[in-house]
């Protein structure tokens, strides 16, 4: 009997589209051992490989760029615009090109977090298909380019590709995503690592009193100024091995082998930007967090209120950051009171809102 066929369309707008999908694709392969995996994705297949278990075929492409950014934190509105223009000039015959994958590979379902291209692509194949993230473009879209008088047929494009699939699985924390009628919220979608915290200090050779701090801008790149930072007694940074900054208290963390979950779970603190899979893990794996705010990014402050409520955080500013002024910040985190950790829950309904598609008789 024929295997179910999971079509799945990751957005490489950094990491925290993969890290939600991830656990969702884990938990269905549980339930559904025998299920084939098609992921169309710009992230490299490495990179794939190491949030999701189990053989998959990757299709190295990009269906939606997201957001044009400057850095990690700041968007590039005129390059982002001239983007949205230029594919949608073209919409039409790219929806036809999508629908033509579909009807070749003949999926059972289609899941997409968060390109609205493949939704619209499915409904033009008749094939069924599901959107999941905590965001999407659209809401986005009106936020920055609403006034601009070329917008509203792209934004009306945007919204029924949205709205022609089966359902929206918001996950928490998520924006409030009025304009999808179809929404089904699920709970917080997040990875847990595993606790190697002696066996990386080990590893490091730390001090009895030494604390580690990871920097993690979620796949898009804020080179920091770290070289210069005064020394802080006692703490240790691990960076990204594409800084190629050596120095006292600095260990790049790609090569210590640890998946990035394992290290969120096993360090003191970690640094980055409010993004879903950064907030959630965080969360969920009871790490402090220190973030500085995105430039302009409406999608924050749902993260920034929910992450406030269920895990130990502290925003810092711009000039603090750079000039390395985090001792202040770093000891002030250590001295919140842990919440309770919340339950990672949205991988498991995610997957009990996709299996009826994958479960139906002849596709098992």
């Amino acid at each position: 009997m024929r295997r179910p066929h999971l079509f799945v369309d990751i957005s490489a707008h950094g990491f925290g589209h993969l890290a939600q999908v991830a656990p969702v694709l884990e938990e269905l392969s549980r339930q559904l051992p025998a299920l084939r995996l098609t992921i169309r994705s710009g992230l490299p297949t490495a990179r794939l490989q190491a949030r999701v278990a189990g053989e998959f075929t990757h299709l190295q492409a990009s269906s939606d760029f997201g957001y044009v950014m400057h850095d990690a934190v700041r968007v590039d509105l005129a390059a982002t615009a001239a983007a949205y223009r230029r594919q949608h000039a073209h919409w039409q015959a790219l929806v036809d090109a999508d629908a033509n994958l579909f009807r070749s590979l003949q999926p059972d379902l289609v899941l997409s977090d968060v390109a609205y291209l493949p939704l619209a692509g499915a409904a033009r194949a008749g094939v069924p298909a599901v959107a999941m993230c905590s965001l999407n473009w659209a809401e986005l879209f009106a936020h920055f380019f609403a006034s601009e008088d070329w917008a509203a047929a792209i934004h009306r494009q945007m919204l029924d590709a949205y709205n022609g699939a089966e359902c929206f699985l918001r996950a928490t924390p998520g924006m409030a995503m009025a304009d999808l009628p179809r929404l089904r919220p699920v709970g917080p979608i997040a990875a847990l690592g595993r606790d190697c915290r002696q066996a990386l200090r080990a590893q490091l050779g730390c001090r009895r009193d030494e604390r580690l701090v990871l920097i993690a801008f979620g796949g898009v790149n804020k080179q920091l100024p770290i070289e210069r930072w005064p020394a802080i007694s006692g703490v240790r940074w691990l960076i990204p091995e594409a800084w190629q900054v050596e120095g006292p208290g600095l260990t790049a963390f790609e090569p210590l082998a640890l998946s990035i979950t394992d290290l969120l779970r096993s360090v003191d603190a970690a640094l980055g930007k409010p993004g879903y899979g950064t907030f959630a893990e965080a969360a969920c794996n009871g790490t402090p967090l220190l973030y500085l705010r995105r430039e302009n990014w409406p999608e924050q402050d749902f993260l920034i209120d929910w992450l406030h409520r269920h895990g130990r955080c502290r925003e810092i500013g711009d000039a603090d950051l750079l000039a390395g002024r985090l001792q202040p910040a770093l000891e002030g985190l250590w001295r919140q009171v842990a919440p309770p950790t919340p339950r990672p829950s949205g991988a498991a309904d995610a997957a009990a809102a996709l299996l009826p598609w994958l479960t139906r008789v002849g596709a098992i």
